[in-house]
């Protein structure tokens, strides 16, 4: 009996009675936000607000589907950007081996030179065809001015009858690759004659007579 009632006086403390109404207050406020939150938002502006998140997604996954296209057509059209690069060292070699044979001093005007300069020259008009075939082209650059886009000066010559940056000579050939630069075309460029060495040189002349 006397358990009993020390454990009723313990049930009815004052202790206990608080923290069963902080419990029952915690959960009156609970349901009070759940229902301000509820209110906050009409069917319409939930339907609203998923319309929204549906269209970012929509939207998301149509710039991702192109990213995609874009790679895959760069991939069709440049993918064998290296390989081809390589490939032009072949039209390189074929010029300097020409250039050589053409200054051998034993070979000039022989019948064997003519011969070999003209195989040279089907085989690089193969290699031209075959090329263009696969939309790569050589530049067109003499008599054009400099375009840092498309050529790079090695070298500037004297020469009055040109505007000044007009490329009159090419040293080596370049290429594009579709719209994209496989290679710059390397060229001199004109220039005016320098005054001061004009007046030298008329000065020296003058000495002279």
């Amino acid at each position: 009996m006397e358990k009993e009632e020390n454990l009723k006086q313990e049930n009815s403390s004052p202790e206990a009675s608080n923290e069963s109404e902080n419990t029952e207050r915690e959960t009156v406020d609970n349901q009070d936000q759940t229902n301000n939150t509820e209110a906050e938002f009409s069917p319409q502006e939930k339907i609203k607000e998923l319309e929204d998140k549906l269209a970012r997604a929509f939207a998301e996954m149509e710039n991702q589907r192109r990213r995609f296209e874009k790679e895959k057509d760069d991939a069709f059209d440049y993918g064998g950007f290296s390989f081809a690069k390589e490939a032009l060292n072949l039209i390189d070699n074929l010029e300097r081996s020409k250039l050589i044979l053409e200054s051998d001093d034993e070979l000039k005007n022989t019948n064997a030179l003519k011969k070999t300069l003209e195989h040279f020259g089907i085989i690089n008009k193969d290699l031209i065809s075959i090329f263009t075939k696969n939309n790569i082209k050589p530049i067109d650059c003499l008599n054009k001015k400099l375009d840092p886009n498309l050529h790079q000066a090695m070298m500037e010559i004297e020469d009055d009858l040109k505007e000044p940056g007009t490329i009159i000579q090419e040293v080596q050939k370049g290429f594009m690759i579709k719209d994209r630069l496989l290679r710059p075309s390397l060229v001199g460029v004109s220039k005016k004659t320098d005054k001061n060495d004009q007046k030298i040189e008329e000065n020296k002349e003058n000495s002279d007579k």
